[in-house]
């Protein structure tokens, strides 16, 4: 074989690597929401609404309080691994909160199976409770997420959801934890 044909073959290689690694990607287009036992929707409690401080820690604090995966994450702007959070397949109905500071985040009502790998949800619990600021890091520009109350990284936010709202609150499944709600 000539150096040409070689070259044309290593091309043609990449090129179909490259369409079978953008085919196989998760789009969160083929979003589906996965049946609760009660589909009323979850309204705020008034200990949900109650205007509450906001948590300011040293980082010392910080470490103390949160396992070293959640320090971060919450803190460091660090995300986990992709289908590795037990909160993925989370379908009771309920309320996820910080975990840094217990604010109550999303409903379980507006959880839906995105297909990206994290808890994904089409809108926070409360209004204002997310904190939305531009994150340019590794070349990409994207909407991050905070808890208003601590400050913590959540995760990011992005317009391929499904309706009502066509949001799709990508999040860090470390940086909540879920309370069964009736």
């Amino acid at each position: 074989m000539n150096r040409l044909t070689i070259r044309s073959l290593i091309l043609l290689a990449v090129i179909a690597l490259g369409a079978l690694y953008v085919v196989r990607q998760p789009h969160a287009q083929g979003t589906e929401k996965v049946a609760v036992k009660n589909m009323e929707q979850l309204k705020p409690t008034a200990q949900d609404l109650a205007p509450v401080p906001k948590v300011e820690k040293s980082d010392a604090e910080w470490k103390k309080q949160l396992t070293p995966e959640q320090y971060a994450i919450l803190r460091g702007h660090s995300t986990e691994r992709s289908c590795s959070s037990v909160l993925l397949t989370e379908h009771r109905r309920g309320v996820f909160h910080c975990v840094g500071c217990n604010a109550p985040l999303f409903a379980s009502d507006a959880k839906f199976e995105s297909g990206t790998g994290w808890p994904s949800f089409t809108q926070p619990f409360i209004p204002g409770i997310i904190t939305t600021v531009k994150d340019r890091s590794f070349g990409m520009d994207r909407d991050e997420i905070l808890c208003s109350r601590c400050g913590a990284h959540l995760g990011h936010v992005f317009d391929d959801g499904p309706a009502p709202t066509g949001l799709r609150y990508c999040l860090n499944g470390l940086a909540l934890k879920f309370e069964e709600r009736p």
